[in-house]
């Protein structure tokens, strides 16, 4: 049941990407060929190596750039600039979305594991610039990433973000066990239901879901 299960909320959480855009966008994989180009570059390897090296780190670490910074003490300013520099014309604006995530009562930020600047570009495109109080990236949490407890402690803190007021909507499953155990509302945002012990609602409809809430 959804109404009345967002009673207690005073703050809204919204990771970005495939979450604030739907994934048939594709955003993703312009992300992807640059991050694996950044691997070769920086790490002189070869293509093949480079996305074995990008997948690794993801699995392991929560980011390619925190098993970059890990491992070879790769700079993540120039990093973050490049991967993120890619078409957002791929993007459309969702005026549906945006007049749901208006309406929430309360605070609404993103905090997102790319960078606030990349953020904004993307809120932009959407069509959702101003619906949210603060945006909040991968530099605002010392560059140590989500799924990491520490990391979403530190953007709580910086925001004044109380966890048992609060909700937190994310597509990748990983990132809501945090979350869950620091008393938040959980919702995985998704084509595929995923059942897990923290995740405490599925849509694959946010802004339709956003409806329900409210």
């Amino acid at each position: 049941m959804v109404k009345g299960s967002f009673d207690h909320v005073r703050t809204w959480v919204f990771d970005l990407d495939n979450t604030l855009y739907p994934p048939g966008a594709r955003l993703f994989d312009q992300i992807e060929v640059r991050m694996t180009r950044y691997v070769m570059e920086s790490l002189g390897v070869e293509r093949a190596e480079a996305d074995r090296l990008r997948k690794h780190y993801w699995a392991t670490y929560g980011t390619t750039l925190a098993g970059l910074m890990r491992e070879h003490g790769v700079d993540p300013g120039p990093y973050l600039t490049s991967v993120h520099d890619i078409d957002f014309s791929v993007l459309e604006a969702d005026a549906e979305l945006a007049a749901r995530i208006g309406a929430l009562p309360g605070r609404r930020i993103v905090y997102t594991n790319g960078s606030a600047p990349y953020a904004a570009r993307v809120l932009e495109a959407r069509g959702l610039a101003g619906r949210f109080d603060a945006v909040y990236g991968v530099e605002h949490a010392g560059f140590l990433p989500k799924p990491e407890q520490a990391a979403f402690e530190a953007v709580f803190a910086t925001d004044g973000t109380d966890p048992r007021a609060a909700a937190m909507f994310e597509d990748d499953i990983r990132n809501l066990a945090a979350p869950h155990a620091m008393g938040m509302r959980t919702v995985l945002v998704g084509p595929v239901a995923q059942a897990a012990a923290h995740v405490h609602h599925h849509t694959d409809d946010l802004a339709g879901f956003l409806g329900r809430v409210v």
